[in-house]
């Protein structure tokens, strides 16, 4: 769960806030009803009752639903906004609403159930005809140059005269966030594929990018990010050519750095799955010269960053 600073931080992103508030601007009207999915102290859920939503469900299994009830009495809204201490996946309500806005999100859609949490929602909480914010996500990614995070995340962990493998395997296979500039693609991006939280019913992501390198240099690993459709006319992306945001981007290390030459090819097969409450990363990347001739190949997962006692 985020902590009130985090949120404070949610708050001062400027880009993420106004573009979500326009989209929910857009979709309330006088009299309907919201679910403000993963609210925390409620901050959307105040705007809509502002707007004059006639009834706001605020659902927030954190710490953080407190300040929402808190805010919403001090606001004079208490009598239509509703607070709910749950997960959304253990909830009835008593009506189908007009509205879900939900930012779920970590670095990427793909974090802690969240796409399968809206699209749970999406299917028993909204009406026919209703309007759900987020509408989409697209990924991309490339492959990146990144010497000094790789050094402070990876590297950190060599010292002279031990094993320190056991160290090594769990963060070559640790997703992480960084803020990465469009100097730092040794690739062009490439799209990686949709979220479409209008449909989407499986919470598996799969994708097998082909890049070929723009230019010589060492690659560290591959970033992704996402751009996102909020309703028909309100979009942002956390790209790297963007200034920073509150998501920031993904960093998938390489188990041992590259030398890449122009023209050399990086193929990756990537997939994401929903591991009970989380999601599992794979991705299986290889190396081939222009030439076609195969530099390395390496397969890494999550899975092998975790710190599971045998027994367990």
């Amino acid at each position: 769960m985020y902590t009130l600073q985090e949120y404070g931080k949610m708050l001062a992103d400027r880009v993420r806030l106004d573009a979500y508030l326009e989209a929910l601007r857009r979709a309330v009207f006088p009299g309907c009803t919201v679910v403000d999915l993963g609210a925390g102290p409620g901050i959307f859920s105040l705007y809509a009752c502002r707007w004059g939503a006639g009834r706001v469900y605020a659902i927030e299994p954190g710490e953080s639903i407190q300040l929402a009830r808190e805010l919403a009495l001090a606001n004079g809204y208490s009598d239509r906004l509703v607070t709910i201490d749950d997960y959304s996946a253990n909830l009835t309500l008593p009506e189908r609403v007009d509205v879900i806005i939900a930012d779920l999100r970590g670095v990427l859609p793909f974090f802690r159930g969240s796409v399968a949490a809206i699209a749970d929602a999406r299917d028993r909480f909204l009406k026919p005809g209703g309007v759900l914010i987020p509408l989409r996500d697209v990924l991309w990614a490339g492959v990146v140059s990144l010497p000094e995070v790789y050094r402070n995340r990876v590297d950190v962990w060599e010292q002279p005269g031990f094993d320190m493998y056991p160290a090594r395997i769990r963060n070559v296979n640790t997703i992480s966030k960084i803020y990465p500039k469009t100097g730092d693609l040794m690739t062009r991006p490439l799209e990686l594929g949709h979220v479409e939280y209008q449909t989407v019913s499986n919470a598996r992501f799969t994708a097998n990018p082909r890049w070929q390198a723009e230019r010589s240099g060492v690659a560290h690993g591959l970033t992704i990010w996402f751009a996102t459709t909020l309703i028909d006319g309100v979009s942002f992306s956390n790209a790297p050519e963007v200034p920073e945001m509150i998501y920031g981007a993904a960093f998938l290390p390489f188990f041992e750095p590259q030398r890449l030459e122009t023209g050399d090819r990086v193929d990756c097969e990537l997939k994401i799955d929903l591991s009970g409450d989380d999601y599992l990363w794979r991705w299986e990347t290889t190396f081939e010269k222009a030439s076609g001739v195969r530099q390395a190949k390496f397969s890494q997962s999550t899975f092998h960053a975790t710190l599971i006692h045998p027994e367990a």
